[in-house]
């Protein structure tokens, strides 16, 4: 029974010493996914490298293929050996750099074409490959902003098509909502109009480092507004009109009264 225990504690023992079967290699893209880039701009691409210290990395290789398509076409675009820590690029616009932890991909001058899958690549010296993945797209600009309408919940609707990041944010008569008017939603991209009666010119302008565009919801007319304005303005021209007829026959009774004792006064130094 004894010698059974033995035998067995030093099975234990002997599998704690053994290095693990399995991969201790991972890496992990920093970026957050989807990356978006403004043409011209620079993309930087950062991965955390972990592995043991019994774990040899042999190479690091930065790779990119399209997003769609049946059979895409996978490009190298820079590889890295262990030895000199050093990369080769095989394009003249991207540049890789490999520190113990860390590697980084630099493409200058992104465009268009440079959109796709990222891919880096551990493989150690066994020929063990480990993958991470990173999506890439360009930053698009505002396009084609509409306002619809919920009649039933009196809602205003904003939409955008495909622009990168938009920022929503309404108008009421070129003036910016206030509580009097309704509440935007938490996105920005609907309003709640609360204001009665339901009338005027609504309009959702969308944004994001790009540029703007708008579109603007005309209601109905507020005619009691234009009607009370109307109205204010006629009766001011009748009290006006009023106030000037009153001053001028005032003015014409005077002077006539001053016409009539003159003509008096001529009549008695003429009978004197």
């Amino acid at each position: 029974m004894e010698l059974r225990c033995f035998r067995c504690w030093s099975v234990v023992l002997l599998l704690l010493f053994i290095p693990c079967g399995c991969q201790c290699i991972s890496v992990h893209i920093l970026n957050k996914q989807p990356v978006h880039v403004v043409p011209g701009s620079n993309l930087v691409l950062r991965a955390q490298i972990q592995h043991g210290p019994l774990d040899d990395i042999a190479m690091v290789t930065w790779e990119r293929e399209p997003e769609t398509g049946v059979a895409p076409e996978t490009l190298t675009l820079a590889t890295c050996p262990s030895r000199s820590f050093k990369c080769t690029s095989t394009r003249t616009n991207a540049h890789a750099n490999w520190e113990q932890q860390e590697t980084t991909l630099q493409i200058n001058g992104y465009g268009d074409e440079d959109g796709g899958v990222y891919a880096v690549t551990l493989t150690d010296h066994k020929g063990t490959k480990t993958t991470a993945h990173c999506i890439v797209r360009i930053y698009e600009a505002v396009h084609h902003v509409s306002v619809s309408i919920n009649v039933t919940h009196s809602m205003l609707i904003c939409g955008e098509a495909w622009g990168t990041d938009p920022n929503f944010s309404w108008l009421y008569e070129r003036v910016a909502i206030t509580n009097t008017v309704g509440r935007v939603s938490k996105d920005g991209s609907v309003l709640y109009v609360t204001k009665t009666p339901f009338c005027g010119h609504f309009t959702c302008m969308v944004s994001n480092k790009l540029g703007y565009s708008s579109a603007t919801y005309t209601a109905a007319p507020c005619e009691a507004e234009g009607r009370g304005t109307t109205a204010a303005v006629v009766c001011l021209v009748l009290l006006l009109l009023l106030f000037g007829g009153a001053l001028a026959f005032l003015l014409w009774r005077r002077h006539r009264q001053s016409n009539r004792g003159q003509r008096l006064q001529d009549h008695l130094d003429d009978a004197i």
